[in-house]
C-alpha cells in the first residue's frame, strides 16, 4: 500500500512531490510531465508571470527557473524578459529529473474510496492502493465553452487547451473567442502561421500589462503598488503572500476576487503581435453560433444594440477554465457525490484536504480557498509547505508505537 499518492505532474505535482522526498514522507507520483505546457499551449507562447515569480518550487530553492537558465544558456531576469513556453516546459522536466526521477508516466484514470483508503486504477489496468491521494490536476478537465458554442462538432469549435502545432490552421479562417492572454497570444501566433485570423471579444478595449523593467519607480510608487509574485499592487501582495489569511475571509468574497481579480488582460510582449495586424471585434457578445455552407456563422451583438455576423473555418474559445469537480470523471460518483463544494470547487480545509478524509487538492482547483495565487505556479510553493507539514505530523502519529497497558496490581 502506498501512503500518499499524487495525481498529476505540472508545477504543483513536482513541487510536492520534490517536497515529500526532503521530508521522507512515503509517496507515488503518476502523471505526464508538464503536459500542459507541452501538449496543450500554442508553440511559440510566452508566459505572462515574471521569471522570478514562475520558479517550481524545490523544498531547498536551489534549482529555480534562473538556476536551469544560467545552466542552459536561456537569456533571464527576474522581471522584464518573457519567459517562452518551451524554457518553461523544459525547466520543468529538468526538475523532474532532478527532484523526481520517480515519477510514475501512467495516467490514472479510476479513484474509488474503500474502507479508510482509495484504489487507483492505471492506464494499464494496474490497481495501486494508497491512504492518501492528493489531486494536483491543474486547469486539465476544466476548460470552458460559452454555451453558444458547445453544441457545435469539434471540427468547427475548440478551446484554446486543444492546441499546440498551429500549422494545421494556415490559410484557414479562425475566429478566437476571449480577450485575456491565452485569446491574444493565440490570435497573434495564429497570425505568424499564416491564419486569416480575428478576434472577438465583450471588453470594448484590450488590457495588455505594462513591461515591469520600465523606468524606476519612485519609493511612493513602490509603496503604493509593492510587486509580488501576481503583480503589482497593495492587494495582489496581500493575495500573494498571505494565502492562509484568504481562507478566512467570509466565503462569498472570497468567490467574487478569485472572479474578478486579475481579469482579462494579454502580456506586454503581445500588444505588438496583435494591436494593427489583427482584425479586432471588440465590445461584442456572441448571441448564437450556426454551421452554415461548412463555416461557422457567429452572430454578434455590439453594447450599443448593433449586430453584425462573420464566418469562419473554426472558432477557437479561449475562454478560460472554470473548476467543475463533476467534470473529473475518474473519480468515482460515490466521491464527488460526496465532495463539499463552493462554486463547483472543493471546499478545503487549512491543510488542503477536503471533506472526504484523506482526499487532497492542489493547483487551480484550491483558488476558492486559498485565493488568486493558487492560479498559477508562484502557488506551489506554499502548498508544497503546508501539505508536507500536514503529512508529517500525520505519519509521525502513525509510526508511533502503540503503548501496552500497564499492569494494575488490585489488593485483595
Amino acid at each position: 500500500m502506498v501512503e500518499t499518492a499524487i495525481i498529476g505532474a505540472g508545477p504543483y505535482g513536482l513541487s510536492l512531490a520534490a517536497h515529500f522526498r526532503r521530508g521522507g514522507i512515503p509517496f507515488r507520483i503518476f502523471g505526464r510531465p508538464m503536459d500542459s505546457w507541452l501538449a496543450h499551449m500554442p508553440k511559440g507562447m510566452m508566459l505572462k508571470s515574471d521569471g522570478f515569480a514562475s520558479n517550481i518550487a524545490d523544498p531547498d530553492g536551489k534549482f529555480a527557473l534562473k538556476d536551469f537558465c544560467a545552466a542552459s544558456g536561456i537569456k533571464y531576469a527576474d522581471a522584464g524578459v518573457p519567459i517562452r513556453l518551451d524554457t518553461f516546459a523544459a525547466y520543468g522536466l529538468a526538475f523532474r529529473d532532478r527532484m523526481v526521477p520517480e515519477l510514475d508516466e501512467r495516467l490514472v484514470t479510476g479513484i474509488e474510496r474503500l474502507p479508510k483508503v482509495f484504489a487507483l486504477r492505471l492506464e494499464d489496468g494496474e490497481t495501486v492502493i494508497a491512504r492518501r491521494v492528493v489531486l494536483a490536476v491543474g486547469i486539465t478537465h476544466f476548460e470552458y465553452v460559452p454555451t453558444e458554442l458547445a453544441k457545435l462538432s469539434p471540427e468547427f469549435v475548440s478551446h484554446s487547451f486543444r492546441h499546440h502545432d498551429l500549422e494545421p490552421f494556415r490559410g484557414r479562417s479562425v475566429v478566437v473567442i476571449g480577450g485575456g492572454a491565452s485569446a491574444t497570444d493565440l490570435a497573434g501566433l495564429l497570425k505568424e502561421s499564416g491564419a486569416e485570423v480575428r478576434l472577438v471579444a465583450r471588453q470594448a478595449s484590450l488590457t495588455f500589462h505594462t513591461n515591469s523593467m520600465g523606468k524606476p519607480r519612485s519609493l511612493w510608487q513602490r509603496i503604493r503598488h509593492p510587486k509580488s509574485g501576481l503583480g503589482p499592487g497593495l492587494r495582489s501582495r496581500f493575495y500573494a503572500t498571505a494565502p492562509n489569511l484568504f481562507r478566512h475571509l467570509p466565503e462569498r468574497l472570497r468567490l467574487r476576487i478569485v472572479r474578478t481579480h486579475l481579469g482579462p488582460a494579454g502580456g506586454w510582449f503581445a500588444r505588438d503581435k496583435v494591436i494593427g495586424k489583427v482584425p479586432l471585434f471588440l465590445g461584442y457578445t456572441l448571441e448564437s453560433a450556426a454551421i452554415r455552407d461548412g463555416k461557422v456563422r457567429l452572430a454578434l451583438r455590439a453594447d450599443d444594440g448593433t449586430r453584425r455576423e462573420i464566418l469562419a473555418d473554426h472558432v477557437i474559445a479561449a475562454t478560460g477554465y472554470r473548476v467543475e469537480i463533476d467534470r473529473l470523471q475518474f473519480l468515482a460518483a460515490e466521491i464527488r457525490s460526496k465532495l463539499k463544494l463552493a462554486d463547483g470547487a472543493p471546499v478545503l480545509s487549512s491543510t488542503f484536504e477536503s471533506s472526504i478524509p484523506g482526499l487532497y487538492f492542489a493547483g487551480v482547483a484550491t483558488a476558492n480557498s486559498f485565493g488568486p495565487a493558487m492560479r498559477f505556479a508562484f502557488g506551489s510553493r506554499f502548498t508544497a509547505r503546508r501539505i508536507t507539514q500536514a503529512l508529517a505530523k500525520s505519519v509521525l502519529r502513525e509510526r508511533a508505537p502503540v503503548a501496552a497497558p500497564s499492569a494494575v496490581t488490585v489488593a485483595k
